[in-house]
């Protein structure tokens, strides 16, 4: 009976990750679409309108800005009072500022105040996001089963493809059904409107779940680090470098492949509609490849998987973006499904259980929290301003495009190389700090956790 409990309590932890991690991408990703197809003239108007999508891109890194801030103060958060207690205010600020966006004046109304409102809450967006993955990530895996928590850390990260897909739907939706002037005018304003129900049903099943197991055996024994961040910089500093490296080359490349390539695309005249329709197929294939991944990660290792995508993406960019040049449909689709739904599926689902497995239970959420946001910082955020910069400084050629991604990709691989392999089937075992999360130093304590979690937990009694 208390298997069954315990089952049903990982179904709805992984459900409630999934969704609520799929509301908050779903706030951040609706920006990024608006930004190409929106803001640049309702927000940032200029007589070059590449000069309004580069201020729309400049806002939208400024979201990945506040990413790390957010991650540093919900990471502190998630060691110090727990996973679930973090995720609730994190889905809360991200929900509510995307329904606010809707109902912005633009700057034919307001003026510069209209701008400097939409920073303002990106930022805000950019924080919340910033404390959710490595949250919602955690919980899940600190719940599964050793040998098959690569599969359900994995299942998390189908929120943030759903959370891009949903919008970018909505927006093809919209684009098609409305006029020119229908849609700029009103129209796309109800995907921002409309994420208040997937935030709505988000926080009610995350209201429903109860704490990780982990983290309740910690705060049972009084082990709960006093300063998490500090702790996790000073001890395992080298680990978070490597961490950050080997992040980029996939939040890099999921940003370059659903929103740069539209403002690439249409630089070199091609339609919208086509790239929008291919991104949407290879993102629902993703959705079953995410999974497929996270589960070839338990048997073949976290690092061989990663590295196998950060390789591909290596080998496809050129061709992705050639395909664009000749505006030829059938290599466009090919390469662009190729790219999203295998290459960055390697490369996303095993860092759900990598980056949770390389630090102790006390600094885990500050650690990956710091790894998640520094990376999409710098493989995102930093991509938004030079991608369109780089589109501009060569006239619109994809060289500078092509070695951004390639030089970004073997980082990455070596970066990946640099860390331990942590999936318990290639160690013989699952790893002894995952399952002893008190401090070190105080034996006593850490004895006392174990025999917490096994009592809580299914992993530890199999």
């Amino acid at each position: 009976m208390a298997d069954k409990e315990t089952n049903a309590m990982l179904r709805r932890v992984a459900a409630a990750s999934t969704i609520g991690t799929a509301a908050e991408y779903y706030d951040f990703f609706v920006y990024g679409t608006a930004a190409v197809l929106v803001f640049g003239a309702k927000f940032f108007p200029a007589s070059d309108p590449l000069i309004g999508t580069l201020a729309a891109f400049a806002t939208y890194a400024v979201g990945f800005v506040a990413r790390p801030i957010g991650g540093i103060v919900f990471g502190h958060f998630g060691d110090k009072l727990g996973r679930k207690k973090a995720l609730i205010v994190t889905i809360l600020i991200v929900g509510l500022g995307t329904f606010a966006i809707g109902l912005l004046p633009d700057y034919s109304q307001a003026g510069i105040w209209a701008p400097a409102a939409l920073i303002f809450i990106r930022v805000l967006q950019g924080f919340g996001v910033g404390g959710e993955q490595a949250g919602a990530v955690l919980l899940t895996a600190e719940y599964a089963p050793p040998r098959e928590r690569g599969f359900f850390a994995s299942l998390v990260q189908l929120g943030a493809p759903a959370g891009f897909l949903i919008p970018s739907g909505i927006f093809a939706i919209l684009t098609s059904a409305l006029t020119h002037d229908q849609f700029m005018s009103w129209g796309w304003r109800l995907p921002f409107l409309g994420s208040i129900v997937l935030v709505v049903v988000g926080l009610y099943i995350r209201l429903r779940t109860e704490e990780s197991p982990v983290f309740a055996a910690i705060r049972a024994t009084q082990a709960v680090e006093s300063r998490p961040v500090v702790e996790v910089v000073k001890q395992h500093g080298g680990v978070i470098v490597k961490g950050v490296g080997a992040k980029l080359i996939e939040a890099c490349t999921f940003g370059m492949y659903t929103m740069i390539v539209l403002a690439y695309g249409r630089a070199h005249q091609v339609s919208d509609a086509l790239l929008l329709q291919t991104i949407i197929v290879a993102v629902v294939l993703e959705l079953i490849a995410i999974p497929l991944a996270g589960a070839l990660s338990d048997r073949i290792g976290r690092r061989a998987t990663f590295m196998a995508g950060a390789v591909l993406h290596v080998l496809l960019v050129a061709p992705l973006f050639h395909a664009i040049d000749s505006g030829n449909r059938l290599a466009i689709q090919t390469v662009m499904i190729l790219a999203i739904t295998v290459g960055h599926s390697l490369c996303y689902a095993p860092q759900a259980s990598l980056f949770p497995e390389l630090f102790p239970a006390r600094v885990r959420c500050s650690g990956i929290a710091l790894i998640w946001q520094i990376g999409s910082l710098i493989g995102s955020g930093v991509l938004g301003l030079v991608a369109v910069k780089l589109i501009q400084a060569t006239g619109g050629s994809s060289t500078g495009l092509i070695a951004y991604v390639a030089v970004l990709g073997i980082v990455s691989a070596i970066s990946i190389f640099l860390l331990p392999e942590t999936a318990p089937v290639r160690r013989g075992g699952d790893l002894h700090d995952w399952i002893a999360p008190s401090r070190d130093a105080v034996s006593n304590q850490s004895n006392q956790s174990n025999e917490a979690l096994a009592a809580a937990t299914p992993a530890a009694r199999r």
